[in-house]
């Protein structure tokens, strides 16, 4: 089933829009509904996936009062 769609662009976009049509022979709501077939096709990420090990340890410094200092102290007295 087709049903219209009223899109509100800027006129020298639409212009574009309607000479790129013209000189690929396609109308330009075969363009736009292009687009949205590539898009629906897309995955959306929304965060990056995240391994399960990673997972399990956010949160478990949370109200430990561990800072950067203490870190980088941590990291002097292993390799220095």
């Amino acid at each position: 089933m087709n049903t219209k769609l009223t899109l509100r662009l800027d006129d020298s976009l639409i212009d574009s829009a309607k000479k790129y049509a013209a000189q690929t022979g396609k109308s330009v709501s075969r363009m736009v509904a292009n687009f949205f077939e590539i898009i629906k096709n897309e995955k959306v990420i929304k965060e990056p996936e995240v391994p399960p090990t990673v997972s399990s340890l956010r949160g478990v410094l949370k109200g430990k009062g561990v800072n950067e200092k203490d870190y980088k102290k941590f990291l002097e007295e292993k390799y220095l």
